[in-house]
């Protein structure tokens, strides 16, 4: 029962937005949700199989792990820095725009 975790971090992505797509898989096996990853177009979606199959590749070259029998055992995205920059308005104003980045956390196990 072993398992084996990936993280990205400081993904320029909304936590809430990359939750939506980590919901998706959760507890699903892994070729399964590799599948669904590959055809859901969110922006999320391509970051989160990224780290999936860093996760996959972990699990094969340092645990041995079968890859037919491994689940998603956990995965959650968790808020990260906020970036802030100022765009121009009128009369000599600013307004402040915030860009988001978050953390991704994929466990995959038997």
């Amino acid at each position: 029962m072993s398992e084996t975790r990936a993280v990205l971090r400081g993904v320029r992505l909304s936590v809430d937005k990359g939750r939506l797509v980590a919901d998706l898989i959760r507890g699903k096996k892994v070729d399964q949700a590799l599948n669904v990853l590959q055809f859901t177009q969110k922006k999320a979606a391509v970051i989160i199989k990224k780290v999936l199959e860093s996760a996959i590749a972990n699990a094969e070259h340092n645990d041995g792990a079968d890859i037919d029998e491994l689940k998603v055992k956990t995965i959650f995205v968790e808020q990260g820095t906020t970036l802030k920059r100022f765009t121009a308005r009128a009369k000599g104003r600013g307004n402040r725009i915030s860009k988001p980045t978050c953390h991704v956390y994929v466990t995959v196990g038997n």
